[in-house]
């Protein structure tokens, strides 16, 4: 008898799991009859962030929810969950449910973890489904307003000069800061000290003059540079930035072929339906294509992009490459 109890048990387990197993892979097809309905979404969309509150992604994304909330009629909540790089919120995005409800928005972070991290809980290209590119910018190369260099030309002279002794911030080891600069100091060929910061203490210092210089993003330093506390020498991108006009590019200052651009992006779940991602897509494009969301975003000096999921794709795909190549190049290790 007691035989044929447990078979009984391991009967009603066995279809317990089974029906658990046919809900999940059920749970795409739900989805896509949700979109053929025109009702996606229903319910809070939430966008994942896996930095801090204040950084470039942070401030971009809390402008573009607003707009999300109006169009798509739902509430779009943003929801820090900072460590490891982005690691935690890449893994969160990535272990999702597929129906587009959880989104992750991100940046150059992304592309360079497949490289610098030791062993990721995901794979970057199957577990994630790319909605859009929503911002461009470039990095602004910034120095302490009391250094003799006054021009990218005058800084790279100047550590030509003195090897080593000049050194630079960034937010981390393997941070894109770090990763701007140590192409900057490669295509230079100059050498330059690092010293890598956590949260906002690599402006601080370089303020301060304990560190000489800086890659920022536009929306932290402009107001810095605005009141005369860092000396803006170069953007990183190919064309001038449209917030900064006057401050030229690394590329025509000296160092030709120079670029960088600072891209914030929207990704969601792999294996989320097309037509789901597609909705994802268009709320995104609408709301970058309004007025107020342009005039917001280029105020703080980020340029509204709003592309295809393709192109964006095709982006992230030639990101991981190319930082790929700069982080061999320098032997950077995670910490």
């Amino acid at each position: 008898m007691w035989i044929l109890s447990i078979y009984g048990q391991l009967r009603s387990y066995g279809f317990f799991i089974l029906c658990l197993c046919a809900l999940v892979c059920l749970q795409p097809r739900y989805a896509l009859a949700a979109a053929a309905k025109g009702d996606f979404p229903n319910r809070t969309v939430r966008l994942l962030i896996g930095f801090s509150p204040g950084g470039g992604t942070d401030l971009a994304a809390r402008i573009i929810v607003k707009k999300l909330t109006d169009i798509w009629g739902q509430t779009v909540v943003v929801d820090n969950r900072a460590g490891a790089g982005g690691l935690v919120a890449f893994e969160m995005t990535a272990k999702a449910n597929p129906d587009g409800y959880t989104l992750l928005a991100t940046s150059p972070s992304f592309a360079i973890q497949p490289t610098l991290a030791l062993k990721l809980p995901y794979d970057p290209y199957r577990d994630f489904a790319p909605v859009t590119q929503a911002t461009a910018a470039p990095y602004l190369l910034v120095v302490y307003p009391g250094l003799e260099a006054k021009s990218v030309k005058e800084l790279v002279d100047l550590a030509k000069a003195q090897p080593g002794r000049l050194s630079y911030a960034s937010g981390g080891v393997g941070s894109a800061q770090h990763l701007a600069a140590e192409l900057f100091v490669y295509m230079a060929g100059i050498k330059m000290l690092h010293v890598p910061f956590k949260g906002a203490g690599n402006v601080t210092e370089v303020m301060s003059g304990r560190v000489q210089a800086l890659f920022s993003g536009l929306p932290q330093g402009m107001p810095h540079i605005q009141a005369g506390r860092l000396r803006a020498l170069g953007v990183t991108t190919l064309d001038r930035a449209t917030a900064l006009p006057q401050v030229p590019t690394i590329a025509e200052s000296g160092v030709p072929g120079y670029n960088v651009v600072i891209w914030y992006g929207v990704l969601t779940t792999g294996g989320t339906p097309k037509p789901i991602v597609d909705i994802l897509n268009a709320g995104f494009v609408q709301a970058l294509k309004s007025p107020e969301i342009k005039q917001q975003l280029t105020g703080i000096g980020l340029d509204p992009v709003g592309n295809s999921s393709v192109e964006f794709s095709a982006l992230v795909r030639s990101e991981i490459l190319r930082w790929s190549q700069v982080i061999k190049r320098s032997d950077i290790k995670a910490e």
